[in-house]
């Protein structure tokens, strides 16, 4: 199958699907202004889950993000640590040697 009939096939499908619709719309057994409510209705119920959708996506994101920095504060302060032990045994071990001016 070429992409040319794959492309042409799919805009068949699509044309059905529409019609398809108008065509249920036309003949649903509700009258148009109980069409038009149930469809504000479902319009509405699926903002309000957009919306909380969000709202949850945006509270874990804010976790995620303490999260992460907590991870960040904590590397810090072992990085903060390993350092200023290194300092102390490089300080340690120049006086025992009797310090970097005296070996020259």
């Amino acid at each position: 199958m070429s992409e040319r009939d794959s492309s042409n096939g799919l805009l068949w499908f699509l044309a059905g699907l529409g019609i398809g619709a108008a065509a249920g719309i036309l003949y649903a057994p509700r009258s148009g202004s109980e069409t038009r409510e149930a469809l504000r209705s479902r319009a509405e119920e699926g903002r309000d889950y957009v919306r909380n959708r969000a709202r949850e996506a945006r509270e874990q994101a804010a976790e995620w993000a303490d999260r992460g920095r907590d991870v960040l504060s904590q590397q810090k302060e072992q990085f903060r640590s390993a350092y200023e032990a290194g300092r102390q045994a490089y300080h340690e071990a120049t006086i025992k040697e009797g310090g970097p001016a005296q070996n020259l």
